[in-house]
């Protein structure tokens, strides 16, 4: 598998921002001298009104559209918030959709699913780029038919050929430059880091690994990447073993959620609090929080993976009932550290909203909003 190359975080995203722009700047033109007219639209609307149309369902009727989400680890427990969200947007749209792919992160299983996707002629298409290329044929061939095409929890690099209209997840490059700069408060220069990845190359992993290693480098942290696995239990056995010969490591980190698990298992297992070895994982599994709660782990980030499979039905909906006037967009789904200052929340609740159950609940928000973008 090719290995992703990232380049510098802001003129990276520059030019992703600007070749979307560009890409959508016809369209956005066009509109332009309907703005008055929509504005006339909106004045005739009464005030403060909770439904313009007065009804549950703002649209006119349309067809119940099918949407296909291919997914590299399909069973992964991380992805259940995110077929929540699908399901949930899902039903409120009156629209179906598949969840298909790869179980243990096989390329051409996820090609030939999105294939079938095609084949079935599905009136949109989400999947997990995590390959640079791969996906290319496919994603033209798709376009070409008209059905479009957007990327979630990962994306391919800027340059790498992919045309999917859209990203729905994480900024992972500057996700893994955050968590470096926090691990930094755990170690000093010299110390052993090693960074736990399930597929090195893998573009909803490496680009954390990346943005890590672009911070530890100048700081003089001698840092090791360790390819472990995609599954849960295979990662434990090679975290274990790794262990055993570099046992003057001084932290030890994942960059995805099945890794992340493993690396909070393994903390426990070993006893490596107790000698000093910190931890940090990626997502918001229960073993991880139930070790942050009890002291066993620093940190882990939340990515807030229900709104990446709620957001990539929504626009494939609305550039379907817009007949694609309303264009997919960018949708960065979020970095919150979860420590044990506000790990409470997580462990307390049993709720589809961060995928500890199917079931979702209503909760009372916070009085104060405090410790905001991984600030806590």
């Amino acid at each position: 598998m090719a290995k992703y190359e990232k380049l510098e975080i802001d003129p990276t995203a520059r030019e992703l921002s600007r070749r979307r722009f560009l890409r959508n700047a016809g369209i956005t033109a066009a509109a332009v001298p309907f703005l008055g007219t929509f504005g006339e639209v909106l004045t005739q609307s009464a005030a403060g009104a909770t439904s313009p149309l007065g009804t549950k369902n703002p649209w006119p009727h349309y067809p119940t559209y099918r949407f296909a989400m291919v997914c590299h680890v399909t069973a992964d427990p991380f992805f259940v918030a995110t077929r929540n969200g699908a399901n949930d947007m899902a039903a409120l749209l009156g629209v179906k959709y598949t969840w298909t792919g790869s179980e243990t992160d096989i390329i051409p299983e996820m090609v030939d699913a999105f294939t079938v996707a095609i084949n079935d002629k599905v009136n949109g298409i989400a999947c997990c780029m995590v390959d640079p290329t791969a996906f290319n044929k496919v994603t033209n061939r798709a376009l070409a038919a008209g059905i479009p095409v957007t990327a979630y929890n990962a994306e391919a690099p800027v340059g790498s050929g992919n045309n999917a209209m859209s990203y729905i997840g994480q900024d992972l490059f500057s996700a893994g430059v955050a968590v470096a700069k926090r691990i930094l408060t755990y170690v000093k220069k010299g110390d052993l880091v090693g960074g736990m990845i399930s597929v090195p190359g893998s573009l909803n992993e490496q680009p954390r690994m990346d943005g890590a290693k672009s911070v530890f480098k100048p700081a003089g942290v001698d840092f090791v990447q360790v390819g472990v696995g995609a599954t849960e239990g295979p990662a434990l056995a090679s975290i274990e073993a790794w262990y055993q010969g570099h046992q003057n490591v001084k932290f030890m980190f994942s960059s995805g959620g099945s890794n992340g698990v493993a690396v909070a298992t393994a903390i426990q297992k070993l006893g490596l609090a107790k000698k000093g070895i910190g931890g940090a994982a990626f997502d918001v599994g229960v073993p991880v929080l139930d070790l942050i709660h009890k002291g066993q782990l620093a940190f882990t980030v939340d990515q807030q993976a229900y709104l990446q499979g709620a957001m990539s039905i929504w626009e494939l909906f609305l550039y379907n009932i817009t007949g694609g006037l309303i264009t997919p967009v960018d949708v960065d789904t979020g970095f919150k550290y979860v420590t044990k200052a506000n790990v409470g929340d997580y462990v307390s609740r049993t709720d589809s909203w961060e995928g500890s159950s199917t079931k979702a609940k209503v909760f009372t928000p916070p009085k104060h909003i405090v410790g905001y973008v991984g600030t806590t």
